[in-house]
């Protein structure tokens, strides 16, 4: 049984410093969030995240996830376009094939934001799943998509955070994590959902999808995305 803990760079990321190690056996931290906490494990970030956020120091125990390493594990689930385009949702990925869970954990990853007030744990910051992008209509499809190819691998999905959320995980506590059980999803809606992807072909082996996105039509990436939200759903 292995529990990974995942932090995003959400306000309430910071409700991560206090909590015992000893409940998670990895951790990832996202772009900014390794200045949460400094135990983690791996930190994953993009091929455009700024040298002076990365860490200065790293420990010999602690591996940089780059696109060179996570491209492969997103492809291995689907590619970009019907993941989705975020870091939360690569990230989710890459743990799945790189180290195997039996519970993911999200803090920090509701990617909902604040019109006053903090959008990120270090103040205001750039919104980017807010952009405008094919792999982005609807993140709680992308967040459905994820948790039944999760479920799939024997790995349950929730998310640690209380406020609102793009996720449609269950809600758990940090104490609770490691006694989920992967959700139950439409295994029929599921099934057919995995066909149209491989019926679409939407995939760029490379990761960058956005040279190509005039390949991709909205009307059919959002007709994918009501799929995937009604395989959460029990067979009626």
């Amino acid at each position: 049984m292995t529990t990974v803990l995942i932090i995003g760079s959400g306000p309430n990321a910071l409700e991560a410093r206090k909590w015992d190690r000893g409940h998670f056996d990895k951790v990832v931290a996202i772009n900014n969030a390794w200045r949460v906490r400094d135990d983690w494990d791996h930190l994953i970030f993009p091929e455009d995240f700024p040298d002076d956020r990365r860490p200065k120091l790293i420990a010999s125990d602690q591996t940089l996830i780059e696109a060179t390493t996570f491209v492969a594990h997103q492809n291995t689930f689907g590619g970009f376009v019907y993941a989705g385009g975020t870091m939360a949702f690569t990230a989710a990925y890459w743990a799945l094939g790189a180290l195997k869970p039996s519970v993911i954990a999200m803090i920090g990853c509701d990617m909902t934001y604040a019109q006053n007030g903090p959008t990120h744990f270090y103040g205001r910051g750039t919104a980017d799943p807010l952009r405008d992008d094919i792999t982005l209509r609807s993140l709680p499809a992308k967040s459905a998509r994820l948790s039944a190819l999760a479920a799939r691998e024997g790995c349950a999905m929730v998310n640690l955070s209380c406020a609102p959320s793009q996720l449609t995980f269950p809600r758990a506590t940090h104490l609770t994590a490691a006694a989920q059980v992967p959700l139950q999803h439409n295994a029929t809606a599921v099934a057919a959902a995995l066909r149209q992807e491989r019926a679409l072909n939407y995939y760029v082996p490379s990761g960058k999808y956005w040279h190509d996105v005039s390949e991709f039509d909205p009307r059919e990436v959002d007709a994918l995305d009501a799929m995937w939200l009604a395989s959460a759903l029990p067979a009626q």
